[in-house]
C-alpha cells in the first residue's frame, strides 16, 4: 500500500481534528470550568452544557463499570483501526478526507473514555424546549460530518455501468 498526498493530508486532517477537539475540552474542563458552572449561554439558540457520556452515540451502550469501559474502550480503537486502514486503502481524497474525520473524531472520543471513564461533551444547540441532536463535542460532529459525506458519496457517485466487455462482435461475412 503506496501512501500518496492525499493519505499524508488526511492523517493530517485526523490529527488536526483530535487536536481541535482536544483543545476546546481542555478550555471547557479549565478555563471556562464548566464542570462547576454546569451551563454557560452563549447565544439564545446555544449553550455550552456540561454532559458526561459514558455510552456512545445517542448514550447507547452505556459502560456501567470499569470492565464496560474498557471493552468499549477496545471496540472502539479496533473500529478506528479500521477505520485507519480503509483511509490508507482510498483513492480518492473526498473518501479520505470524510474517513479522516471520523478517525480524528474517534480518537478524540477514545482519549476521553480512557482518560476520564466517559466522553467530554458540551455544545447544546437548541431551538426553545426542541433539541435537534444531543449534548455533542466537535469530535462527534467531525465523526457526524464525515459518516454523511461518506454516505453521499456512495449515493450520488456510483460508478457508471461498463459496457459489456464479453459481448460478441457482430460476425463479419466475406462475400
Amino acid at each position: 500500500m503506496k501512501l500518496t498526498r492525499p493519505h499524508f493530508l488526511g492523517l493530517a486532517c485526523a490529527a488536526a481534528v483530535f487536536a481541535i477537539d482536544q483543545l476546546v475540552k481542555r478550555l471547557i474542563i479549565g478555563p471556562l470550568a464548566l464542570r462547576d458552572v454546569m451551563v454557560i449561554e452563549i447565544i439564545p439558540i446555544f449553550r455550552l452544557t456540561w454532559a458526561e457520556n459514558s455510552g456512545v452515540s445517542l448514550g447507547l451502550l452505556t459502560a456501567s463499570s470499569d470492565t464496560a469501559r474498557w471493552i468499549l474502550v477496545a471496540v472502539t480503537a479496533a473500529i478506528a483501526i479500521i477505520v485507519l486502514v480503509w483511509m490508507l486503502r482510498e483513492r480518492k481524497w473526498g473518501d479520505i478526507l470524510a474517513l479522516a474525520l471520523v478517525l480524528g473524531g474517534a480518537l478524540g472520543n477514545i482519549l476521553d473514555r480512557v482518560r476520564f471513564g466517559y466522553v467530554v461533551d458540551y455544545a447544546d444547540l437548541h431551538f426553545g424546549t426542541f433539541r435537534p441532536f444531543l449534548i455533542f463535542n466537535v469530535a462527534d460532529g467531525a465523526i457526524t460530518i464525515g459518516v454523511l459525506l461518506i454516505l453521499a458519496r456512495s449515493f450520488l457517485s456510483r460508478e457508471k455501468p461498463q459496457a459489456k466487455a464479453d459481448a460478441a462482435p457482430e460476425s463479419q461475412t466475406h462475400a
